[in-house]
């Protein structure tokens, strides 16, 4: 196969586009194809960005990470299944940063419609908006976009390639190519005569892929079934390369040590950290220092030992002045008002329910903490680092070391937990700069747990104010208020330089974009002005939003004296069907009565998100020595299902992911520190108090939605929701265990 080294090097580079001339311009820059950035060595094709061939094999190259949601082989399985691949001849690798993998759903997600109201003209222009990714060079891992925005690229890239594949064995065969047909990886001719795709790599050279029709639905072999994971066996086996994995000769190991108050460093003294036998070098990296040594952990015990001061944090030094802050942002005028329907101000019959709510701010806390392997040498920086936006890694990591991008190689590991972590450059970033302070040398630099726990870039404590009247068993009125920091902001000027125009409309979705016929509906979202380090946590604002709204549609339920589960079908209905569908369908499965034992409590929610309705049951039992969580039933509406299996593990994983942050999770300040440092203080659910899960997934809604995070929002509200049931306590304040005895 083609040295991937090369492959890498030869990456098309193009700087961020402006249109400045018009939109004439821009149209044609964005139709323009993107350039293949795969060389293909001798013997080898690359017939597109997407899929390499030579005498071992078809691999396949992912313009998405693989972090552990099964994407890379959802998108072998679109190349495959137009392809006529056999499934034991495909290899999978991550592409290099380059233009050709934008992103394009991305930034439709942007565009202020409600996202379940979508027509087929609504759904068009959101693919137009995000065409504007290729100028942008958006190759992003995120948004839970990964198979909606291949499904239709990587299967023309497949189908073309078959009919490549077809001309170039016609011309060996002196046949016609219409005559041919392809079926496991190989070119069959009517009189039985095969010849295998790898036969075919260096007569591929001189054809030109046409452009064909993709193939209907019903043919399918591949798509719509569960397929065998392409990443598992070699994580059985230990096998699997993590950025940590890396070898390279003369390898030496590095961390890191910087200011837990996220500003600057004044002094440090390292003269007894000098000392220590195995450590070659003691780094200036401004806001901490970086140490080099010749094992991780003598690394880790010299950076303890230098002795540093510290600049004092930009932002209120504790959780309650922070807090606070947050607070006072209610008083300010909001930044958006997305959903404003009826009037909220009008007199309304009926009876009045009100609720302040609050969540902490989160971190991501992956599996694997924060790494990078990198080695600087005369022709370049090289770095092996598991991300979510490569791209970014590249001009951000040649800036750091005063390189262009064209001199900067990036691989994308695979990654033990992204969440939206891995979207930034940071640690990216400090590799290059020890590699570049020791030239010739490659450096793996890994965090300790400590480091990524107050380093983090967190999801932000939030709240929010809702006002109801509900009358004749139905709501009337929702007025909600809720005030944050800005992840798109923080985020946005962090890593583009700027802050997109117009209101956030992240801070409020998964409350002013819910599916639900209430004549009198406004969501108001309050921007607060703090410095506190932000990112984009695993279902961004819908993580505290579903919880606040859908509890607050709870109470009101519960003040209208009207069963929950039926309150949220009967709006739904009226409203978005595939909503109400799986609302239906968790009734259906969990055997929704409304009514349960003394020591059982039974909570609902719903979510819409990232084009996908989830609805959820959650059962909790009162054991007499604790609260556990017994059973979860999830319910969905991708749209199409492209692999069941993968969609049934990602809402698992998303209400995991949820459940563990509202039992348990948050982030405090002291000293304007994070103070939780390890799995000890912010830890996660475990095997003993996980639940039995059960998962139907639906495919009803015209378009296809995401499914790496709309599991977790409404995992938090049912939660809570069963919880109320339980125990007659409404939980308007996270984490819960602070209010309820549970088994944790």
């Amino acid at each position: 196969m083609a040295n991937f080294r090369k492959i890498a090097r030869r990456t098309f580079l193009i700087g961020t586009v402006a249109i400045a001339g018009g939109v004439a311009f821009g149209v044609y820059q964005v139709r323009k194809d993107a350039p293949n950035p795969l060389t293909p060595g001798e013997g080898e094709a690359t017939l597109n960005p997407y899929i390499l061939i030579n005498s071992d094999g078809i691999t396949i190259i992912a313009p998405r990470a693989e972090m552990g949601q099964g994407v890379h082989t959802t998108l072998a399985a679109l190349v495959a299944e137009e392809m006529d691949v056999a499934w034991e001849d495909i290899t999978v690798l991550h592409g290099p940063p380059a233009q050709a993998y934008y992103n394009q759903a991305l930034l439709g997600l942007a565009l202020p419609f409600r996202h379940y109201a979508d027509t087929a003209f609504k759904h068009t222009l959101r693919q137009g908006v995000g065409m504007v990714g290729k100028l942008l060079n958006l190759q992003v891992t995120g948004g839970s976009t990964s198979t909606k925005d291949a499904y239709e690229r990587m299967r023309h890239a497949g189908a073309s390639a078959r009919e490549a594949l077809k001309l170039a064995a016609a011309a060996q065969l002196g046949t016609d190519a219409g005559s041919l047909r392809t079926e496991n990886s190989q070119v069959i001719a009517p009189d039985g005569r095969t010849i295998a795709y790898t036969a075919l790599a260096e007569a591929l050279r001189d054809i030109t892929p046409p452009d064909v029709e993709l193939r209907d639905k019903s043919t399918w072999k591949y798509l719509g079934k569960s397929m065998p994971r392409t990443d598992m066996v070699a994580k059985s086996t230990g096998t699997a390369q993590y950025a940590t994995d890396t070898k390279l000769d003369d390898l030496k190991f590095a961390t890191v040590r910087m200011n837990p108050r996220r500003s600057g460093m004044v002094s440090f003294d390292d003269s007894a950290a000098k000392t220590m036998a195995g450590v070659e070098q003691i780094i200036d990296l401004e806001d901490g220092i970086a140490v080099v040594a010749n094992n991780t952990w003598l690394a880790l015990q010299a950076a303890n030992a230098v002795e540093i001061t510290w600049e004092d944090a930009s932002y209120p030094a504790d959780t309650a002045a922070l807090l606070a802050a947050v607070e006072a942002s209610f008083k300010e005028e909001p930044n958006s008002v997305i959903r404003d329907d009826g009037d909220v101000t009008a007199p309304v019959d009926g009876t009045e329910i009100t609720a302040t709510y609050q969540v902490p701010y989160l971190a991501h806390s992956t599996m694997e903490p924060m790494c990078a392997t990198a080695l600087y040498t005369d022709d370049g920086l090289e770095i092996w680092a598991g991300n979510q936006a490569p791209v970014i890694v590249r001009d951000k990591c040649a800036e750091a070391v005063g390189l262009t991008p064209e001199q900067v190689m990036v691989h994308t590991t695979l990654m033990g937990g992204g969440f939206g972590r891995r979207s930034e450059y940071d640690f990216s970033v400090q590799a290059a700069k020890i590699a570049k302070a020791m030239p010739g040398t490659p450096i793996r630099m890994t965090w300790p747990r400590e480091e990524d726990m107050t380093h983090d870039f967190y999801r932000p404590a939030a709240m929010a104010q809702f006002r109801g009247f509900v009358a004749d068993g139905e709501a009337q009125l929702v007025d909600g208020k809720i005030a944050a920091q800005s992840v798109t902001h923080n985020s946005s000027r962090r890593l583009a330089g700027q802050i997109p125009p117009g209101p956030d409309r992240g801070h409020v979705e998964g409350a002013a974009d819910q599916p639900y016929a209430i004549p009198n509906f406004r969501v108001s979202g309050h921007l607060t002005d703090l410095t506190v380090p932000l990112g984009f946590w695993r279902s961004v604002g819908n993580s505290h939003n579903g919880f606040f709204f859908d509890t607050f549609i709870d109470e009101m339920a519960h003040a209208a004296k009207v069963d929950p589960l039926q309150f949220r079908l009967k709006m739904a209905r009226a409203e978005h069907a595939p909503s109400a569908g799986v609302i239906q369908a968790v009734y259906e499965m969990s055997g929704w009565t409304g009514n349960t034992p003394d020591n059982i409590g039974r909570g609902v929610a719903f979510t819409y998100s990232f084009g996908t309705p989830v609805a959820e049951v959650v059962e909790v039992e009162d054991t007499g020595n604790g609260i556990r969580i017994n059973k979860c039933w999830i319910a969905c509406d991708v749209g199409t299902a492209l692999d069941p299996r993968i969609i049934e593990s990602q809402m698992v994983s998303g209400a995991i992911y949820g459940f563990s942050a509202a039992m348990q999770g948050e982030i405090t300040f002291a000293d304007g520190a994070a103070e939780q440092r390890n799995f000890y203080d912010y830890d996660a659910m475990r095997m003993h108090n996980t639940p039995a899960f059960e998962v139907r997934i639906l495919e009803t809604a015209p378009f296809m939605g995401g499914v790496g995070e709309p599991g977790t929002p409404p995992s938090m509200p049912a939660l809570g929701n069963a919880l109320f049931d339980l125990t007659g306590t409404r939980a308007r304040t996270l984490p819960l265990n602070k209010t309820f005895d549970l088994i944790l």
